[in-house]
C-alpha cells in the first residue's frame, strides 16, 4: 500500500495540471497533505487573487475520501528536533516548514511527494521528487 504525503509544491504543481505530480497521486493509495502544508496553501492564495476558487479547489482535495490530514502534535515535535539538529550538524539548511512536513511524514510513515529539491536533503524521509516544469 502506497502512502503519501503531498507537500505545497506538488499540490501546487497538480492545480496547474502537471501529469507526473497527476500520475504519482494516481499511484496512490492512500494521500496525506500536512496542517503544515495548508498554512502555506492558503497563505498563498490570499496573495493571489482567486482566494475562493482556490480554498473551494482545496476543500474539494480535502474531501475525496483517500484523502486526509495530519496534525502536529508531542511526537510531530520530537521528530522535528531530530531532523533539525541533523540538518544544522551536516551544515544542509532547510526551510523550518519543510523540517515540520518531514516530521509529519517520518512520523506516519509517509512518503512525501514533492517538486521541492529541499526535501532529498532530509535522510529522514523517502522523497518522491518530480522535477519542477518549467
Amino acid at each position: 500500500m502506497t502512502r503519501t504525503l503531498v507537500d505545497t509544491s506538488a499540490y501546487s504543481a497538480l492545480m496547474r495540471g502537471d501529469p507526473e505530480v497527476a500520475a504519482a497521486l494516481g499511484e496512490t493509495d492512500e494521500v496525506f497533505m500536512s496542517v503544515i502544508v495548508l498554512g502555506e496553501l492558503r497563505a498563498g492564495f490570499r496573495k493571489g487573487s482567486k482566494l475562493k476558487r482556490n480554498e473551494a479547489l482545496l476543500r474539494e482535495f480535502l474531501g475525496e475520501p483517500r484523502v486526509a490530514v495530519v496534525a502536529v502534535d508531542e511526537e510531530t515535535s520530537s521528530r522535528y528536533a531530530i531532523i533539525h539538529h541533523d540538518l544544522r550538524r551536516r551544515g544542509t539548511p532547510v526551510s523550518v516548514n519543510d523540517v515540520w512536513i518531514a516530521a509529519s511524514a517520518s512520523q506516519h510513515g509517509l512518503r512525501i511527494l514533492t517538486t521541492d529539491d529541499d526535501f532529498r536533503r532530509i535522510s529522514q524521509v523517502i522523497t518522491d521528487y518530480i522535477e519542477p516544469r518549467p
